[in-house]
């Protein structure tokens, strides 16, 4: 985080922590603002005996104390205040409900941009709930898909280890501050996360575990992935929550099925009913999603290289098109493809490698290797590298 500007920071902190301002209030008066953030204080401030004393308390004299721990949190490394203002805040949630103004991100938050599958389940799930996730987590992960869940216990935490097993990286949305874990059996998976990927949360520092924050997580899990899939849910699971959302939001729901003795099975074989699809194997989810994931893989490379009027995130490069047609079977190639295709050659190459090669930024450079792979140009390794297939043009 750039602390260049001590007071923006500190304007955006004492708006997010205004109590009775609900999670989307923050946001509306932004919109209503054109995402200035100091204007969006003023009228708060202004309006502050309409929402409330402890409000008009907070608004008229913050705690100074509890403002320096957070900007002192900010200042970590890799510790991420990620704005709606800025150019990579995730586009995919501007469709859920009561969208955000701000996430705080431990790790890279550049992930968020990836095309992403949810993987949730029961927190008491079985051992072959476990065994399935993990199976499906290595190779949706090794298929080019960022594995996003809740970091719960159960068929979350490994559904995450199974993808940072397989080195690749994982995106964990929690329902607490950033700086807490929960549950806390999952200490050293959040470090691993932290290393390796990004946790991810709509709570201040400071924030501890209540249950009502957790279905509040569940609809940004549901909005970053292109699909999400239960593995084991029982009928009044929070998975169930998830797999709603994600359908209202236009999104893939997948249901594993299991045995009609089990009862973990039942919430999944309700969403079968409901119009989930049945799968059996990680193959049936790729083929289904890989239409989408070059969208938006496209979609967010272009957003990246345009960039925004903003005040943080990706510029773009000198020379950067935003795409020409190509004879190759997949249509449209843009000039990162060539740059990319042209860099990798044909010996394994781990992406750090090619951020350096290419000068590219890590999220258009993983979106570029997505529409790659799906075109069957390049294929994934373990270990995070790259290697061109020897047909690819």
């Amino acid at each position: 985080m750039h602390m260049d500007d001590k007071d923006e920071w500190r304007a955006w902190l004492i708006a997010l922590r205004t109590p009775g301002l609900g999670p989307g209030g923050l946001r509306e008066r932004l919109d209503a603002d054109a995402g200035d953030i100091q204007k969006a204080l003023s009228r708060l401030q202004r309006q502050a005996a309409s929402l409330g004393e402890p409000a008009q308390t907070w608004l008229n004299r913050p705690d100074e104390t509890l403002l320096a721990s957070d900007l002192a949190w900010l200042a970590e490394p890799d510790h991420r205040l990620l704005r709606c203002t800025d150019a990579d805040f995730p586009p995919q949630l501007e469709n859920i409900p009561q969208p955000h103004a701000v996430l705080f991100a431990v790790g890279d938050p550049s992930l968020l941009l990836y095309p992403q599958v949810a993987i949730v389940g029961a927190r008491g799930a079985s051992a072959s709930g476990l065994v399935h996730a993990r199976a499906f987590a290595r190779a949706l992960a090794l298929a080019g898909f960022t594995i996003t869940s809740g970091l719960a216990d159960g068929v979350d935490g490994a559904a995450h280890a199974a993808a940072l097993d397989v080195g690749a990286s994982t995106v964990a949305v929690i329902g607490t501050g950033p700086d807490r874990v929960y549950p806390r059996k999952h200490h050293a998976l959040a470090r691993r996360i932290a290393e390796h990927g990004v946790l991810v949360s709509e709570f201040p520092p400071g924030t501890a575990a209540r249950a009502d924050h957790f279905p509040r997580r569940n609809r940004i899990i549901a909005g970053l992935s292109l699909g999400t899939l239960v593995i084991e849910a029982g009928l009044r699971s929070g998975s169930l929550i998830t797999a709603r959302l994600a359908g209202e939001q236009g999104c893939e729901v997948f249901a594993l099925p299991g045995s009609i003795h089990n009862p973990l099975a039942h919430g999944c074989h309700r969403l079968i009913r409901d119009g989930a699809r049945l799968v059996e194997s990680a193959a049936e989810i790729i083929e289904t999603l890989a239409p989408a994931a070059r969208m938006l893989g496209g979609e967010l490379a272009a957003r990246l290289r345009n960039g925004l009027d903003v005040d943080a995130g990706p510029r773009p490069s000198p020379g950067d098109d935003v795409g020409h047609s190509s004879d190759h079977p997949g249509g449209q190639e843009d000039s990162t493809q060539r740059q990319v295709l042209r860099e990798l050659g044909h010996e394994p190459t781990t992406l750090d490698e090619l951020v350096r090669r290419t000068g590219q930024s890590t999220a258009v450079l993983s979106s570029t290797l997505l529409m790659l792979e799906l075109d069957a140009r390049i294929e994934s390794l373990p270990g995070n590298r790259y290697q061109r297939l020897p047909d690819a043009r």
